[in-house]
């Protein structure tokens, strides 16, 4: 998933470069919400680990 991150990061400076301000606006917004969505699975799958840990160390 950052990967997607990463290309839609590349698209927007690239297009930033050549002065496709509509284009970087909407590749630059693109990245930003698959990046907190990336960061959101983590922190959940991180909770559901430890409770998980906790469980079968009881």
């Amino acid at each position: 998933m950052l990967t997607w991150t990463l290309i839609f990061l590349v698209i927007a400076i690239v297009a930033a470069i050549f002065g496709f301000g509509g284009v970087a606006s909407v590749a630059a917004t693109i990245a930003q919400i698959i990046f907190f969505i990336a960061v959101a699975l983590f922190v959940i799958f991180l909770i559901l680990m430890l409770v998980g840990y906790r469980k079968l160390t009881k």
